[in-house]
Order: C-alpha cells, then structure tokens, then sequence
C-alpha cells in the first residue's frame, strides 16, 4: 500500500465513523472521525504508518479528553428559556371567577385557566391579581 492509499483509507475510515456518529448520536465518533482525518494529513505529508496511527490516537483522545467533559457539562445545565408550563410559573394573573380552595377562574397568560387557592382557607375574589406557584394539570394554583 502506497502513501497516497493510506490517506485514502484514513478518510474512508473517517467516513465510516461518521456513520454511527449519524445512528446513535454519540459524539465520540465524530471524535474519532476527526483524528482519523488528522491521520489522512499526516500520511498526505509523506509520513509513516507509525506517525499516522500516533496522529489518529492523539487528536482523538485529546477531542475526546476536552470536548467531552465540556459537552457532559451543558448537558446538565437546565435550560436558560422557561417553555410550557415552567413559564407559567411566577407569572400574575387576574381572577375572573371567585378563586378559593376548590376551584375558581383566572386570566394567565392571555388564556382562561380553572385555579384554586394554594391555601385551602384563602378566597380571591374577581379583579384581584395572584401569583402562579404551580401547575397540576390544567389546574393553576395560586397565592
């Protein structure tokens, strides 16, 4: 096998990761692709097999070492942009319909929600603005 065929089969063997980069949405295969990449480089300049395989092994395991921790990180970070009902919760709302411990409307949001008091004692009466603490179904509880 000639120099010109080991950079061809470097790239082969990068598209092949690519594969099972695409299937199973693992980043470590694009790691991989891409110091097999670096070993098509190498072995484009003329340099040996040895070099090849020490470029391949060192370009991934150095992606793999510092990208990897960097993606395990924002992975366990929550999302900054509250959606759905987690941006319901905080928002005021008016009453519409007297609001106590068993049920009640309120305007949240541009939209009419069926509410209850969070405290079972308390009672808001029509016109009155509450805080949304929580969302239990289609049921908005407020203080």
């Amino acid at each position: 096998m000639n120099d010109i065929d080991a950079w061809v089969w470097w790239l082969v063997g990068a598209a092949a990761l690519g594969i099972p980069l695409v299937v199973t949405a693992m980043p470590e295969f694009g790691m991989l692709a891409v110091g097999a990449v670096a070993a098509a480089v190498v072995a484009a300049l003329g340099l040996g097999a040895v070099v090849q395989v020490l470029a391949f092994v060192i370009v991934s395991v150095a992606l793999i070492a510092v990208v990897r921790p960097i993606a395990a990180r924002h992975t366990r970070q929550s999302p900054r942009l509250a959606t759905g009902i987690d941006a319901l919760r905080g928002k005021q709302a008016v009453v519409l319909e007297r609001v106590d411990g068993t049920g009640g409307r309120i305007k949240l949001a541009g939209e009419v929600w069926s509410a209850r008091a969070l405290d079972t004692d308390r009672a808001y009466e029509v016109g009155q603005e509450v805080d949304v603490v929580e969302i239990e179904g289609a049921t908005a509880i407020v203080i």
